[in-house]
């Protein structure tokens, strides 16, 4: 008995020693030993990695991406997709290359089209004789019997002059507008002159040619007025009504003839402008030279005039004021 109890506790014994030895060599997984133990980093690889930002956060697991932020996925070059630029071929381009699949020929020839560099145009001469021209249209289709009778009286071709007058004094709407019409051409003739001359340079072209106007409507204006007071204290006043009819009729016949010379000065160059230029003087100095006749005659009758007096009349009136006029453009314009 007590040798069967020997038995049972040596066999005992050798079992809790196998089990303790079983157990040292298995050393359980703890995070004290993980932290011990480093794992091997395995090699990186040699590739060039860009960043691309991205919203959702994904964890770095991986040994390569741990200097890497954990919002930034590295990939390499190879996999990032980049647009692509097209540059469209134009239809002419694509034809001379011979690249057209429906349109080919042969040996073609591109002319390139030379760019045009805009300088000072002559819009503003174009609309302003346009108008001018235009307006006189309007005038001869609507008052063709007073034009008729103003030509006629002018250059004294009919027999009933003194019934034409009447009529012609008569009618106050197409007067004024031919009044109109000389007072407009009048200024874009001063403003063409003055430009051909170089002055004037400083301002603009509708400017000039709104204080051509004004000035030609004021000189008129004051000389009219002048008239009709010298008439009524002087008591001459048939004298003086028809000494301004025959200026203003001759100012109609003016504007109406400066109307080919506007073209000439306006659009022409050279000896063209010159001839223009020159021809248009002679008819406006002999229109005024005929205008003081035809007053000197026609005053006489009325008034007893000596040549003299009338001489000093123009003298002090006419001639006098122009060179004033003048010596203040070449003033303020020069």
């Amino acid at each position: 008995m007590l040798r069967f109890l020997h038995l049972v506790f040596f066999l005992f014994t050798c079992c809790l020693s196998l089990a303790a030895q079983e157990d040292s060599v298995r050393q359980p997984d703890t995070p004290q030993r993980r932290a011990v133990q480093p794992r091997t980093p395995r090699p990186r690889p040699r590739v060039r990695l860009t960043q691309v930002s991205v919203t959702d956060t994904i964890p770095a697991t991986d040994s390569a991406i741990a200097g890497f932020d954990s919002s930034v996925i590295v990939l390499p070059d190879s996999l990032i997709i980049r647009p692509v630029v097209v540059i469209p071929i134009r239809f002419d381009t694509a034809i001379y290359r011979g690249k057209h699949p429906f349109y080919q020929f042969k040996n073609p020839v591109r002319r390139r089209e030379s760019i045009r560099v805009r300088t000072d145009g002559k819009e503003h001469l174009f609309y302003s004789v346009a108008g001018l021209l235009l307006f006189f249209a309007l005038l001869r289709n609507a008052f063709a019997r007073y034009l008729q009778d103003l030509f006629r009286l002018f250059f004294r071709s009919s027999l009933k002059q003194r019934q034409a007058k009447e009529q012609l004094m008569e009618a106050y709407l197409p007067s004024l507008l031919l009044n109109l019409l000389f007072i407009f051409s009048g200024a874009l003739y001063l403003n063409l002159i003055l430009k051909r001359f170089h002055l004037g340079l400083n301002f603009p072209f509708w400017l000039l040619f709104l204080y051509c106007a004004a000035g030609l409507a004021a000189v008129y204006l004051v000389k009219f007025i002048t008239l009709k007071i010298c008439g009524w204290i002087f008591r001459v006043g048939d004298a003086t009504d028809t000494y301004t009819f025959i200026v203003f009729t001759t100012n109609k016949v003016i504007g109406i003839a400066l109307l080919p010379f506007l073209i000439l000065l306006a659009f022409s160059s050279g000896t063209v402008l010159q001839v223009g230029l020159t021809l248009s003087f002679l008819l406006i100095g002999g229109l005024f030279l005929y205008r003081y006749f035809l007053s000197y005659t026609s005053v006489q009758r009325q008034v007893k005039l000596s040549l003299f007096h009338f001489l000093l009349y123009l003298s002090a009136f006419e001639i006098l004021p122009l060179l004033l006029i003048n010596k203040l453009l070449f003033h303020f314009l020069g």
